[in-house]
């Protein structure tokens, strides 16, 4: 990955809308030369897809709920169903496998504390935990979905 391709990136990750002919130009390519770039990243999985990114309050899910949890269970088929039963509840939006005291972090977002409470209890009729934690955020002060690009190599 070279510097034109960071730029690249650096559009599209403002506005993936941006015509590849507008991109060209600001990047100092010819726009076939910028089209087979842009399809390198996609097909290097760099670029894994293109959204359109929603307001959350305005589609009545502004509550966000970050849920920490743990588990005295750690096989592979535990994990394999637990991911499958989170997978199938779309008011969790991220899942992750921790490090330290905490085994696994899930970001949910639902309109209100009984939309919580709902998602809560589908998520303890399936699976074990040996712990449950959940905070509710206050602000979002920062948001962001652009990815740094000095790291890149």
């Amino acid at each position: 990955m070279d510097s034109i391709d960071k730029k690249i990136l650096a559009i599209q990750q403002v506005d993936s809308t941006v015509a590849v002919a507008a991109i060209a130009e600001r990047v100092g390519l010819s726009a076939t030369a910028c089209w087979r770039r842009i399809r390198n990243l996609e097909k290097s999985g760099v670029i894994r897809r293109r959204v359109a990114l929603l307001d959350a309050k305005s589609l009545g899910v502004g509550v966000t709920v970050f849920v920490s949890l743990k588990t005295s269970k750690h096989s592979q088929k535990w994990l394999e169903s637990f991911a499958a039963h989170v997978a199938a509840i779309d008011e969790i939006v991220e899942f992750y496998r921790m490090s330290g005291e905490v085994d696994y972090l899930l970001k949910v977002v639902v309109p209100d504390i009984a939309g919580f409470d709902a998602v809560y209890k589908r998520l303890i009729a399936v699976v074990d935990f040996s712990d449950v934690s959940s905070s509710f955020a206050m602000e979002e002060i920062k948001y962001a979905t652009a990815l740094p690009l000095n790291y890149a190599i």
